[in-house]
């Protein structure tokens, strides 16, 4: 055989395979037998081995694993994975879909799907491949997982059919329960731990570095949310069927998966119907999704800041069981919060064993009115965490004592305070508590902060103890003999580790502000804090008075900076931070003004020469506030093709100015190309 007839026999069995592969796990309707099968992608690897230079990036020969990924690229959502709001109360749905009724016209159609209990993948394709494939994270960034996804079978690799150029798809990846189980009966053949539940399961498969483990373990995926700026459809249901026919397996309709809904009856008979009928899956649901079908009516909707308006999530009523509380303990965080925690006699609950559950704080411990050695009922709130939801009084012994919440810190036996209209007690020995210290090195480095690989909470506790560091400063300092020194630390971990400092010196101010672990300073305040001040020593001088002129920095905020920055330990903190070169400035991006300060946008339909995130990001970068939906307050409504006209009608009305896209780059002198 010559490399032209390689070539195209290569060509030929991929186009094949992928066909077959479809028909069997897609449409449940095979063509060839396994062994047929299996004998072709034998024939491929033979091949693709032989004349490597005619494999494709997506070939069949990828479903059966194989490739190593050592660290999974941090990579930024083109749209945001925002999560929804949840609710376990049919009454809230009521209210919901009032509110839609009332902030949009007519009478709109919903969509109900299930809610898969499994991990959620954004999929990216261009030109009908498969270009990578990226989890949830916190919403904003996520983890490259493209490899073990490419194992996935019922994800095509390449597509059929009239698809978008470009465009994301998304939806969830689980694990199939008798593929589940039978995993966990070869473990415990094993003799090794049984894995507690399949989302947890298949989340840890989807992080595992050797692709062929994952293709092991035979995960599944049901897809059936399409982004793009041009993908062909008005609404939900439509691009649910589109994706069908381009090879994606798609929630389906015959089966009562997905149903379109024309009111609030229609919705409850859903839920009503899944409720039961859960128990017969071979997958696991944890609730029903009821989405505003038309784009357009979503996007008149709009978003508040975590979630969309025009979706809900209901949430099937979680298990509970009973158990016996054996004793009340407390755990100390960074900023100092007393956290009481109950530990339990293990009990089996929705799949894992609980031994502990967080009381949150004293108010609970009083309201739940707990004694010692209570028979406690227990749940999982969302089904993930679980909490004490009451006491079964009937078995209380009556010599037992109330539990009172201690008055000295467990960790320093410093007097615990309370300040007025707060919930939380607080341990206010900050620069004393070694719980309070170690949670302040560990916040630093975290992935959302300066994002140090290699000094995990057991190095930073080693380091901690070794009298190594006594603050995050401290970081900068460490030399590779001192890393390496401890126990379980090789030559190539201290490495790592040193070369994580040394990179996160080249992390954003905005980042470092965050690390620096102000109390009510979180991400999106940091990032405000630092647009506005630019660098930190005029954040440090700023009054109280200029703080809360900021935007969206209120009273509590603004003491809270001025109170770290009072005391001198912080302010000698962020000196040897500077002095270890971390950047305290904020770097003036290209394109970059105050032309549109103060200024508020919504933005709205189609647009032909920026991207709708590109539009977003144009706004902040040049001073202005982007927010979802039209209100008194808004200073501008940018307006592209085939916007709602609820929209319209409502700036009209509150006599909001309309611009076009043209008009909007103008404002900011932005040209094209």
């Amino acid at each position: 055989m010559n490399k032209e007839e390689a070539a195209s026999r290569i060509a030929t069995l991929s186009k094949e395979l992928e066909q077959h592969n479809y028909s069997y796990y897609v449409s449940n309707a095979p063509t060839i037998s396994d062994y047929e099968f299996d004998q072709l992608l034998k024939e491929l690897e033979k091949l693709e081995k032989d004349y490597p230079e005619f494999a494709f990036e997506n070939s069949p020969t990828k479903r059966v694993g194989g490739d190593i990924t050592k660290n999974f690229e941090s990579v930024q959502h083109e749209y945001p994975m925002l999560s929804l709001s949840n609710t376990y109360s049919e009454e809230e749905i009521v209210d919901w879909e009032n509110r839609v009724h009332k902030l949009a016209p007519g009478q709109p159609t919903y969509v109900c799907e299930l809610k898969y209990d499994g991990v959620a993948i954004g999929i990216r394709y261009e030109g009908g491949v498969l270009k990578q494939a990226v989890t949830r994270g916190d919403g904003t960034k996520g983890e490259a997982v493209t490899a073990n996804v490419r194992t996935i079978r019922t994800i095509p690799l390449k597509l059929k059919g009239n698809f978008p150029h470009k465009f994301e798809i998304r939806g969830e990846i689980f694990f199939p329960l008798d593929h589940f189980n039978a995993l966990n009966e070869k473990r415990a053949e094993n003799g090794d731990e049984l894995y507690a539940n399949p989302r947890n399961t298949a989340s840890g498969t989807l992080k595992l570095q050797d692709s062929a483990i994952v293709a092991e373990r035979k995960l599944d995926c049901y897809l059936y949310g399409v982004y793009g700026e041009k993908i062909g459809a008005e609404s939900h249901s439509q691009a649910v069927k589109m994706a069908g026919d381009w090879g994606f397996k798609i929630p389906n309709a015959s089966k009562k998966m997905i149903r379109q809904c024309q009111s609030i009856d229609e919705i409850m008979d859903f839920i009503h119907y899944w409720d039961e009928e859960r128990k017969n899956l071979p997958f696991e649901i944890d609730g029903i999704v009821i989405k505003v079908d038309d784009y357009r009516t979503q996007d008149e909707l709009g978003f508040t800041s975590k979630s969309p308006r025009w979706a809900i999530a209901y949430k099937f009523k979680a298990e509970q069981v009973q158990t016996k509380l054996n004793e009340v303990t407390y755990q100390v965080g960074r900023t100092g919060a007393i956290t009481p925690v109950a530990n339990l006699t293990p009990v089996l609950l929705a799949g894992t064993t609980v031994k502990r559950a967080s009381l949150h704080n004293a108010d609970q411990i009083e309201k739940l009115d707990l004694h010692e050695g209570d028979t406690v009922y227990v749940e999982k709130g969302g089904e993930i965490i679980p909490k004490i939801v009451g006491v079964n009084q009937s078995l209380r012994e009556p010599s037992s004592s109330v539990i009172a919440f201690i008055k000295l810190c467990s960790e320093c036996e410093t007097e615990l305070v309370r300040k007025e209209g707060e919930a939380q007690h607080y341990c206010p020995n900050a620069n004393g508590c070694p719980p309070q210290i170690k949670g302040r090195i560990e916040h630093f480095i975290s992935r959302k902060a300066m994002d140090i690989d290699g000094l995990g909470p057991e190095t930073i506790d080693l380091l901690f103890q070794e009298g190594l560091i006594h603050n995050y400063a401290d970081l900068y300092s460490l030399t590779f003999d001192q890393i390496v020194s401890l126990e379980r630390m090789a030559d190539k971990s201290a490495n790592n580790a040193i070369a994580s400092i040394k990179a996160s010196k080249e992390i954003p101010f905005e980042s470092i502000l965050f690390a620096l672990g102000i109390r009510y300073v979180g991400e999106t305040v940091a990032k405000k804090l630092a647009r506005h001040f630019k660098q930190i020593d005029a954040l440090i001088d700023a009054n109280f008075d200029t703080l809360i002129g900021v935007d969206e920095i209120g009273e509590k905020i603004a003491i809270s900076i001025q109170q770290f920055f009072l005391e001198e330990e912080n302010r000698e903190l962020v000196e040897r931070l500077k002095q270890a070169g971390l950047r305290f400035e904020i770097e003036e991006a290209e394109n970059s003004s105050d032309l549109l300060q103060a200024k508020t946008f919504v933005i709205s339909g189609v647009f032909e020469k920026v991207s709708r995130k590109a539009l977003k990001d144009l706004i902040e970068l040049n001073g202005g506030k982007n927010i979802g939906s039209i209100s008194k307050k808004t200073d501008y409504l940018v307006a592209g093709a085939n916007m709602g006209p609820a929209k319209l009608e409502k700036a009209n009305k509150l006599e909001v100015q309309i611009i076009s896209e043209d008009q909007f780059l103008a404002m900011i002198n932005y040209e094209i190309g």
